[in-house]
């Protein structure tokens, strides 16, 4: 079963890329606090800091830089979003291998309740990641054409509905935590439903 076998050790992996994104990003805020000297080691580490991170806090810097706040927090705006998309990444790959196991176990019991809960469960999944797609979009640059405009036309007609009753602030759309919290609610009730007794 992947979700016993592989997920752990995946998990792993992930979260421990995290905990390295984690210490360099705290290395760039205590660097952009004591302002060491240019021209000595710890200045001249300090700068290769900041040059590695640049691409991943000019976007919070920028954001800080619009409500007048303080640009040397950027890398804390930064590890939050991080942390919020190592969850979601983590959580979608995760649900993955439980429907691939789940699919597999009804295919093996020859019970179409099971497949179909776990088909409907997969299709949630899809547009759960869809969505994080999406956000991922608002926050870092990509084309508009292609893909990512595919991406916006099918969470489109769930996504804005919400956004007129919570529009984004900034570059964040806060609607699309919800609608996640939603699809994971619908989730629950498909696997109660088609699947629950069943395995």
């Amino acid at each position: 079963m992947l979700s016993s076998t592989v997920y752990p050790i995946f998990f792993l992996v992930v979260w421990s890329l995290f905990g390295v994104f984690l210490g360099i990003l705290l290395l760039r805020l205590i660097f952009n606090y004591s302002d060491p000297n240019p021209f000595g080691k710890v200045g001249r580490f300090g700068f290769k800091v900041r040059k590695l991170t640049e691409r991943w806090v000019y976007p919070a810097s920028r954001f800080f830089a619009m409500y007048n706040v303080d640009t040397r927090l950027a890398p804390l705006l930064t590890l939050f979003i991080g942390f919020v998309l190592t969850y979601f990444f983590t959580q979608i790959v995760g649900n993955t291998f439980f429907v691939i196991d789940g699919l597999t176990a009804g295919v093996v019991r020859g019970n179409a309740s099971i497949i179909i809960g776990f088909v409907l469960y997969g299709l949630l999944s899809l547009f759960v990641l869809a969505i994080f797609i999406r956000f991922l979009a608002s926050w870092f640059v990509f084309t508009q054409k292609t893909f990512l405009a595919f991406i916006v036309r099918i969470t489109d007609p769930v996504m804005r509905p919400v956004q007129k009753l919570i529009p984004p602030i900034g570059m964040f759309d806060i609607s699309a935590m919800l609608v996640l919290i939603g699809i994971s609610l619908l989730q629950s009730v498909v696997l109660n439903v088609f699947v629950r007794g069943q395995l």
